[in-house]
């Protein structure tokens, strides 16, 4: 599929950007260039390649899910400036 200048100069219109005649011409042939490339990756037969969730065979290292630090809640609770029914107040911000 090919870009015209004359479409280039459409959809510049509709977007509000002012392009000289140059401008739109080498656009064209940028988009239509683009467009040829994804028309050649669409022809390609992938009926055998089987999905990938991502583009690397590579297999994400877990680690345990252990708690590491001791519940400190109590001690951040008391130093708090105030706090209620477990919560911490804090100055109303919206009106």
């Amino acid at each position: 599929m090919a870009l015209e200048q004359t479409d280039v100069e459409k959809i510049a219109h509709l977007a509000r950007l002012h392009v000289s005649t140059e401008e739109a011409t080498e656009v064209a042939k940028r988009i239509s260039s683009i467009l040829e490339l994804i028309d050649e990756m669409q022809s390609i037969d992938t009926e055998s390649v089987e999905p990938m969730a991502h583009s690397f065979d590579a297999i994400q290292r877990l680690r345990p899910d252990v708690v590491t630090e001791i519940d400190q809640r109590e001690y951040l609770q008391k130093i708090a400036p105030s706090t209620q029914d477990g919560l911490y107040l804090v100055p109303k911000v919206i009106e």
